[in-house]
């Protein structure tokens, strides 16, 4: 399969055709098997002569779920000052920040199969959260553990089968809860333990970086539930953001106007969809006689989790917030927007401040590796399964394929590999970490890999890289985001609804919040022919399956 294209296929593209276009959109898998056996031949020396591979760097991946890149100071931003994440940062200000870092499918379990096979969505075959990982296939895990590397992997897995590939693992059952949460263990057994998953998660990590087998390099996922919904603090970080001044994004009471007709369709609002009990943490046993319009569909299963004395510890923290805003929301006198605000603020502290334990989760590890030697041989990678919206277009989930749930956070750390304080703007997806795994240690990346490996992107002269990304998202409904798939350059996006075969066009440049789709304009013609081309090629490249049945 060619990845880059010729010079005369370069050649005869159209004059017209905007400059984030004229180069090749994917990487040349040819350049990949010239790249490692360069990379290999040294490991393989080291691997004969001294028995051992400990001369290859570690890998510790540190991975949330649900978080957005304006909730990380490194990436800069209105929320920077107010949330700073000074221990992501420690790995930005030491390493690199991708800034143009993209996932293939913005949903969580299909983000994590994308990640450990390096292959879109349709060829794993875990396009939705209800399908089923298929064990058997190739992973990267797999081809550490045989490649030498001990293997582990901590947390949130949401894949349903138990992982393969790993020498140890320890994970929450489906999405894992915040307090008190259940590990699976690798004899089949739950256990429950009591603390903050996000605190319970590292701690395990570390135990397991301690008991390891110290003769082998180590590939260790430390996999965080947070800041998935439902957006539960830790105690101790509770009120942590009450006095500060979050900003209100743009678009958060965006009218939805000349797009897509589904997007004023979708159950993810603010506004209508966020639940009181659920999300904003107004239980109904404290409402009196206060009546709240809906949702309240779920009820507080985190509540039920904990302990009396947590309890007594969020009763104190929440319950006087709450009447006050009860009493406030009796008088009549809040107007919807009002009350949109006020869900808001709530919303933002809540998810900042379980960020605020991840990030501190991140930090504890960054130590253990200074404290232990480690840090100078341990490459770190920060990253998040898809992006977040937080109030932005009035909403609070992920999915679609617009610029907040579809970027995604990739930070990464190599001491004297990869330059410090350097921010690469090339276009990367979760496709391509795998085989920046394998050619780290030294290893070839199958055939069947959809990715590329990210080492040549590295050094201050990076190699040619792709100039598109291809975008698909399965889910069959669920919060009323349908089905679309689409292509991104560097300057705009074509996003497809397949079902009702209509079309989006996107300016990025002109237009970063996306509010007005340009497909239809004259002035736009030959971008819109450009990009669908484009999108036809990676279909066709990625040997995707036909799309859904069209809605009659």
């Amino acid at each position: 399969m060619t990845l880059y294209r010729s010079e005369s296929h370069l050649a005869a593209m159209p004059r017209s055709m905007p400059t984030d276009h004229q180069r090749v959109p994917t990487v040349n898998r040819s350049l990949r098997r010239l790249t490692l056996p360069v990379l290999t031949l040294p490991f393989l020396v080291l691997f004969l002569c001294s028995g051992v591979s400990a001369e290859r760097p570690n890998i510790l991946f540190l991975f949330s779920d649900d978080h957005a890149i304006k909730s990380i100071s490194a990436y800069g931003g209105p929320l920077a000052e107010v949330a700073p994440t000074p221990n992501i940062d420690r790995i930005a200000r030491q390493g690199a920040v991708f800034t143009n870092s993209f996932c293939a499918n913005s949903i969580c379990g299909p983000s994590r199969a994308t990640i450990l096979t390096g292959k879109h969505s349709h060829k794993n075959g875990f396009m939705r959260n209800g399908n089923t990982f298929d064990p058997n296939q190739w992973t990267v895990a797999k081809s550490l553990q045989q490649g030498g590397y001990n293997t582990a992997v901590i947390g949130k897995w949401h894949l349903k089968t138990n992982p393969v590939g790993f020498d140890h693992w320890e994970i929450f059952p489906g999405q894992g809860s915040y307090y008190n949460p259940v590990f699976i263990q690798m004899d089949g057994s739950k256990q429950r333990f009591e603390g903050y998953a996000t605190d319970l998660t590292t701690q395990k990590a570390i135990n397991w970086l301690n008991e390891r087998d110290k003769t082998k390099p180590f590939f260790l996922m430390c996999q965080h539930k947070a800041p998935h919904r439902t957006f539960s603090p830790a105690m101790r970080h509770l009120g942590s953001f009450d006095n500060a001044q979050i900003p209100e994004p743009e678009t958060l009471f965006d009218d939805y106007y000349n797009r897509h007709p589904s997007l004023a369709k979708n159950e993810m609002e603010i506004d209508r969809h966020f639940d009181w009990a659920y999300d904003a943490k107004v239980r109904k046993d404290e409402r009196g006689d206060v009546t709240l319009p809906k949702p309240d569909r779920y009820g507080t299963p985190e509540y039920n989790r904990m302990t009396p004395a947590q309890k007594k510890e969020w009763d104190a923290y929440f319950a006087p917030r709450n009447q006050r805003f009860l009493q406030e929301f009796a008088t009549g006198k809040m107007s919807d927007q009002d009350v949109v605000r006020w869900k808001y603020r709530r919303y933002m502290r809540n998810y900042l401040s379980t960020v605020k334990a991840v990030d501190e989760s991140v930090g504890r590890m960054l130590d253990y590796l200074d404290d232990n030697g480690l840090a100078d041989n341990t490459i770190v990678i920060y990253s998040s399964d898809q992006g977040f919206f937080l109030g932005e277009h009035g909403w609070y989930d992920k999915r679609w394929m617009f610029e907040e749930s579809f970027r995604m956070p990739f930070l990464i750390r190599w001491p004297n590999k990869v330059q410090a304080g350097s921010r690469p703007e090339q276009l990367i997806q979760n496709i391509d970490y795998a085989p920046t795994f394998l050619d780290i240690a030294g290893l070839e990346t199958p055939e069947e890999v959809q990715g590329a490996s990210l080492v040549p992107l590295f050094g201050k002269q990076p190699k040619p890289w792709r100039d598109s990304l291809y975008y698909a998202y399965y889910e069959l409904g669920e919060h009323a985001v349908p089905q679309h798939f689409g292509v991104r350059t560097q300057n705009h996006k074509l996003i497809y609804f397949s079902k009702s075969d209509q079309w989006n066009l996107y300016d990025l440049k002109e237009d970063p919040n996306e509010l007005r789709s340009v497909h239809d304009e004259q002035d736009y013609q030959a971008i819109r022919t450009a990009l669908t081309d484009e999108f036809t090629r990676l279909r066709e490249l990625y040997d995707a399956p036909p799309f859904p049945a069209r809605a009659k």
